[in-house]
């Protein structure tokens, strides 16, 4: 028995949000950069772009992941979301080489720092906007379970402590005159904006493998199905998944024999209407069986006779 799915909602309009808060910050960030000539300042400007192209991906990932199930994918597109924080990963590498090539020079060759607080000023709005449009996008790749907007809220949200870190960085440089410290921050930058990129490879590696959901989402479901064994019926073979916004559940739920059709069907529609309120955009199949049946036991695994997962 399977139950329907929520339609997905377009979420690439809050992406757009994404891509113009990295044109308006690359224009500010350059222009800090111009007036300054802080790699500190330039290294926070190479993330931006990284912000831009991410936030183009996503909303392209978005458009796909909310395209509906058809012949063809009838499971949906939900994954596609993974290919843009996997995309998203991969360029932060990519930004963090650039920073650490144009900062290596001014570790031998450290060169005075002009116009510090214009450039600091400039730097500071490109912030304020990167926090706002972060704060819009965790909020709502929260609620709506989306990993391309959570990720992309995640990563400005990075740029902003990056860019704080910059600014504190330019600002010593203000107080101490010595130029050094700014290649310095760039570097550090660099390491940071490296482990934010594997933290979203990982994620999206694990939601390409198919993983189970959380652990306290999972101990949620288990407890609706206990439920069933005050009725004197039984449940195994619970399997989780997810991709993007959906979840994935199934399971078997044996019954006595001697049970009606209507009465077992009944069972399973509470069950599933259960699991199902926990999150909206939940897929459940459930499959009855006798619970005097050996066979009904010895199909946990993925395949008939195949030892049950641990």
């Amino acid at each position: 028995m399977t139950t329907p799915v929520a339609d997905e909602t377009d979420l690439s309009r809050y992406a757009w949000l994404s891509v113009g808060a990295a044109v308006v910050t690359i224009g500010l960030k350059t222009a800090a950069y111009l007036v300054t000539g802080s790699v500190g300042l330039l290294s926070d400007a190479l993330e931006s772009v990284v912000n831009l192209v991410a936030a183009l991906v996503a909303v392209w990932s978005l458009r796909i992941a909310a395209t509906p199930p058809d012949a063809e994918h009838e499971y949906g597109r939900s994954k596609a979301e993974y290919f843009s924080s996997g995309v998203e990963g991969a360029m932060i590498f990519v930004a963090a080489l650039a920073i650490v090539v144009t900062a290596a020079p001014r570790l031998f060759a450290p060169r005075p720092l002009e116009a510090l607080g214009l450039g600091l000023g400039v730097s500071v709005v490109a912030s304020v906007v990167n926090l706002v449009v972060a704060r819009i996008l965790l909020r709502v790749g929260v609620a709506r379970r989306s990993i391309a907007l959570e990720a992309d809220g995640k990563h400005l949200m990075t740029d902003v402590w990056t860019s704080a870190g910059v600014i504190a960085g330019v600002g010593l440089v203000a107080v101490t005159g010595a130029p050094i410290l700014d290649p310095i921050v760039a570097m550090l930058v660099a390491a940071n904006i490296l482990w934010m990129g594997a933290s979203l490879l990982r994620r999206s590696m694990r939601g390409l493998l198919d993983a189970a959901i959380a652990p306290e989402e999972r101990a949620k479901i288990v407890a609706i199905l206990d439920e069933a064994k005050a009725q004197g019926a039984s449940w195994h073979a619970l399997r989780t998944r997810q991709a993007g916004s959906r979840r994935f559940v199934s399971v078997h739920v044996l019954v006595p024999g001697d049970w009606s059709v209507q009465r077992g069907h009944d069972l399973l529609e509470r069950l599933e209407e259960a699991i199902r309120a926990l999150s909206p955009s939940t897929v459940v199949m459930t499959h009855l069986e006798p619970l005097e049946d050996d066979r009904a036991w010895n199909d946990q695994g993925l395949s008939r006779g195949d030892p049950p997962p641990p």
